[in-house]
C-alpha cells in the first residue's frame, strides 16, 4: 500500500448499450462472429472511466460448466441467453479416462480461436480474462452431478481419486491456452476478479465443498487447491456460501493462498454485516476483495480492516463520485 487500499472504480462517463453474457459469449464463440461483443465492449470503455486501479478487462466464457466441456460435456445454453450448463453425462467413472478434446471444433479449440482474435483487438486497449475455471471437484460434479458424485466419494472413493488427478494433470493445458492465446505473457493476468496481476494468476475455487464435510474436503478438495496454486504465481480465493465456512479455518492454514472472496449467498447478509469474518481472515494473513460495498460504505467502515490486505472493486453513478472516493480513502488512510 502506497497512500490507500486497493481501489478499483468505474463510472460511466455516458451510458451506453452492452450487453453480456454466458449464453451470449458462447453463442458467439460458436459462430466465431466475435465483434458481435468486442466491437460494443470497446464502444464501452470509451465511454468509462477507470479509477484508482481499475483498468478494462473483458471475460470470453462458455460459461461455468465450460472446464467439464472441454473434458466432453455438451453445453446447453438457457432460451433467455443468460447461461450455460453442462449435463451430466458420466454413469460409471471406471471407464472414463479425462482427457482436453482438442479437435478443431471442439468447445476448447473454439474459445482459443476466440482469445486469439480478441488478444489482436485487446491489443493496448483492455485486457482479456482468465478463464472462470471451474475445475478440480467442480468438474466432476458438472460431469457427474452432485449427488452421485456425493455417494461416490464413499462408494468408489479410489476411482474418484484417480479422475481427479487426471483432471488436475489438464489444469496447466487449459491455464496455458488461455495464458498464450491471450497474450497474458506479455500484459499480465486479471480475471473475473479485476485484480492484476503481472505474472501468472486465477481464482481458485470449489463449489463442491459446499456439499461435503472436513475429511471428504481435505482428502479431495484442497489437494488440488493446493496442487493448482502451485502453477500460480498468485491467486484468489473465491469462497461462496455459508456452507463453505466449515472450511475455513482448513483454506486459511493453508501459505498457497493469497486473498479470499467471501460471498455469503443468496439470502444471507452483505459481506459488510460479517466484520469479524473479515477480520479473521485479515488475521491469518490473507488478503480480501471485497466486492459489494457502496463508495459511502466503503468510506464508513474501511478502518476497521488492515487497508494493506484489503482491495475494494465497485461501480459509482458518476466519475466525480469515483473520485471523490478515492480522495477520502487518502486523506483518512
Amino acid at each position: 500500500m502506497i497512500d490507500r487500499p486497493y481501489v478499483c472504480v468505474t463510472a460511466p462517463i455516458k451510458p451506453v448499450p452492452f450487453s453480456f453474457t454466458p449464453a451470449k459469449s458462447f453463442d458467439v464463440c460458436m459462430r466465431e462472429a466475435y465483434d458481435e461483443i468486442l466491437i460494443p465492449y470497446q464502444n464501452l470503455i470509451d465511454h468509462t472511466f477507470f479509477g484508482g486501479e481499475a483498468l478494462p478487462n473483458l471475460e470470453l466464457t462458455l460459461g461455468p460448466d465450460q472446464y467439464a466441456a472441454f473434458l466432453g460435456g455438451r453445453i446447453d445454453a438457457s432460451s433467455e441467453n443468460v447461461t450455460t450448463w453442462v449435463h451430466p453425462f458420466i454413469d460409471d467413472w471406471s471407464g472414463f479416462h479425462a482427457q482436453i478434446d482438442l479437435s478443431p471444433d471442439g468447445y476448447f479449440q473454439k474459445l482459443k480461436r476466440y482469445f486469439e482474435y480478441a488478444a489482436k483487438q485487446a491489443s493496448g486497449r483492455f485486457l482479456l480474462n482468465m478463464l472462470d475455471l471451474h475445475s478440480n471437484m467442480d468438474a466432476l460434479s458438472a460431469m457427474r452431478g452432485a449427488q452421485d458424485l456425493c455417494f461416490d466419494l464413499i462408494d468408489c472413493a479410489k476411482e474418484v481419486h484417480r479422475v481427479l488427478n487426471e483432471v488436475n494433470d489438464t489444469y496447466q493445458t487449459v491455464f496455458q491456452m488461455a495464458y498464450e492465446a491471450g497474450e497474458m505473457e506479455e500484459v499480465g493476468t486479471i480475471g473475473w476478479s479485476p485484480i492484476y496481476c503481472r505474472q501468472k494468476s486465477a481464482v481458485l475455487q470449489c463449489d463442491f465443498s459446499c456439499l461435503v464435510g472436513p475429511e471428504h474436503a481435505n482428502e479431495f478438495v484442497f489437494p488440488a487447491i493446493e496442487y493448482e496454486a502451485s502453477l500460480l504465481d498468485h491467486n484468489i480465493y473465491h469462497l461462496d456460501g455459508k456452507d463453505a465456512l466449515r472450511h475455513l479455518d482448513t483454506i486459511l492454514s493453508l501459505d498457497c493462498i493469497d486473498c479470499i472472496q467471501w460471498v455469503p449467498g443468496a439470502g444471507q447478509p452483505r459481506t459488510l454485516e460479517w466484520m469479524d469474518l473479515l477480520k479473521k481472515i485479515q488475521s491469518a494473513g490473507k488478503s480480501l476483495w471485497i466486492y459489494d460495498w457502496t463508495a459511502e460504505e466503503i468510506k464508513a467502515y474501511h478502518k476497521e480492516l488492515n487497508p494493506a490486505l484489503v482491495a475494494f472493486s465497485l461501480q459509482t453513478n458518476t466519475p466525480d463520485e469515483a473520485k471523490s472516493l478515492l480522495h477520502t480513502l487518502k486523506k483518512t488512510v
